[in-house]
């Protein structure tokens, strides 16, 4: 029996989720608001302003194709990790190689080679993006694979998801904050585009340490319960979506970050155009959103045990809708809230279940890898995890086409009806994820699993 994960090792694996997660908030959140900025952004044009069929842009082409590749190559990336034999483990050898390159890819992505909008751009964002995925997954699938392994009980890994769900928003909040940074070195007297690539370079040097402290800090041969599997690839994602355990979790939690890509792309937006608040404002109500999470963890912690984690996640499903229904009002002249109200009220109402989600999917995918390591005999975290990433990238894919079309209707105080839709359209497909979520059978995969642990014992 391998020997429980000490506090500190938990607290350093924790870490390299606030690195992995500035460097994506920072992709995330200013891509599409860099290169499709509205006018209000200051900023200048630096890719075409091209419509396909008039309606999808060159960037939500570019990056619903770079999110596509990366989903593809998840499933690759975690059947080489569950079958590799690196000697400092198949999980801890991928993030190591997948850190450096991820960041700073990252900030080339910021970078473009010319001042002027033309093909030249379009290729560089292309490829930056498309080689920042890959990076990204070598480091992201093995870490989440990790969760299975260094937590031994569902105690453990409801703990080790708490953890990293604390540092995911420590690390997206700490990317909220770069307008703050931007503001800080316009007045300093930088350009703003390279104030911007300034902030970019210091938080990509804070997140490259952060990635690489579980790597340095954790053995994972000591604490891990893992084995290499040998199933090969494709017969291995065949099993994982045969699973009827996985399925509906899997699409449920394809359309949660379909829904959540949309407020994290869209935010800067509704800051900006609907309540027509100065860049700042979105850092201050991601902090509130952050403080406010953070304040539910405890409690979503002390419920998950007591009334289960599905419960708990069907409510969140209620509650996003609600929210992303409202942002759809923002700004109209007959709400009776002042316009920073409603942005505090987002924040508030958001960090609910954003607490709820960013502790325990990550727990109940663990229950379902145990649940199958146990019925079959075959060890493959890795690929569970690489299929469910692979789910999240889809409706990632999805939310920024559907985005940046969305945009076309128009971006920009007084022309705002692509934004206000935004949220109406995430609502909907968070009632569909409510139903998808529904039909996970919590109950019956926990009691399997105790039985089949008792007589291994």
């Amino acid at each position: 029996m391998k020997p429980s994960l000490p506090l500190s090792k938990g607290v350093a694996y924790a870490i390299g989720q606030l690195g992995w997660a500035l460097t994506l908030g920072l992709v995330v959140s200013y891509l599409i608001y860099f290169y499709l900025p509205p006018e209000e952004a200051r900023l200048p044009e630096l890719i075409p302003s091209f419509y396909l069929f008039g309606f999808i842009s060159i960037i939500g082409l570019i990056t619903m194709a770079g999110r596509f590749v990366d989903a593809i190559t998840d499933p690759w990336i975690a059947t080489l990790s569950d079958r590799s034999t690196a000697k400092r483990g198949r999980r801890i050898s991928f993030m190591m190689t997948g850190g450096l390159p991820m960041v700073v890819l990252m900030f080339l992505l910021f970078t473009p080679p010319s001042a002027e909008p033309g093909a030249l751009n379009v290729f560089w964002l292309t490829i930056t993006l498309f080689l920042f995925y890959l990076f990204y997954t070598i480091y992201v699938t093995p870490y989440f694979a990790l969760i299975a392994e260094l937590g031994h009980t569902p105690q453990e890994r409801l703990n080790l998801s708490t953890y990293i769900s604390l540092t995911f928003f420590l690390g997206t909040a700490i990317a909220s904050q770069a307008p703050m940074l931007f503001s800080l070195f316009e007045g300093a007297g930088f350009e703003r585009i390279i104030a911007i690539r300034i902030t970019f370079a210091l938080l990509g040097l804070f997140a490259l340490v952060c990635l690489y402290v579980p790597v340095i800090a954790i053995d994972e041969k000591k604490y891990s319960s893992g084995v290499p599997s040998t199933v090969p690839m494709f017969e291995s994602l065949k099993l994982t979506f045969h699973n009827r355990n996985f399925l509906p979790f899997a699409l449920s939690d394809m359309v949660y970050f379909l829904a959540l890509t949309i407020l994290q792309t869209a935010l800067i937006y509704y800051v900006t155009v609907l309540l027509r608040q100065q860049e700042q404002f979105y850092s201050i109500l991601f902090i509130v959103m952050a403080v406010v999470s953070f304040a539910c963890y405890p409690a979503v912690n002390l419920l998950a045990r007591r009334i289960g984690k599905r419960i708990m996640i069907i409510g969140a499903f209620i509650i996003f809708t609600l929210v992303f229904g409202l942002t759809s009002l923002f700004g109209l002249p007959w709400v009776p809230l002042s316009l920073t109200a409603q942005g505090y009220l987002l924040s508030i109402l958001g960090a609910l279940p954003l607490a709820a989600f960013g502790i325990l999917p990550n727990a109940i995918l663990a229950d379902i890898a145990e649940h199958d390591a146990l019925k079959t005999g075959s060890h493959r975290e890795g690929i569970y995890y690489g299929a469910r990433t692979f789910m999240q990238k889809i409706g990632q894919m999805i939310a920024m086409l559907i985005f940046t079309s969305l945009l076309v209707l128009g971006r920009d105080v007084g022309d705002d009806l692509g934004v206000r839709i935004s949220g109406v359209v995430a609502a909907v497909f968070c009632l569909g994820g409510l139903y998808l979520f529904s039909r996970y059978d919590e109950k019956k995969v926990m009691a399997e699993t105790e039985e089949m642990k008792a007589k291994l014992e």
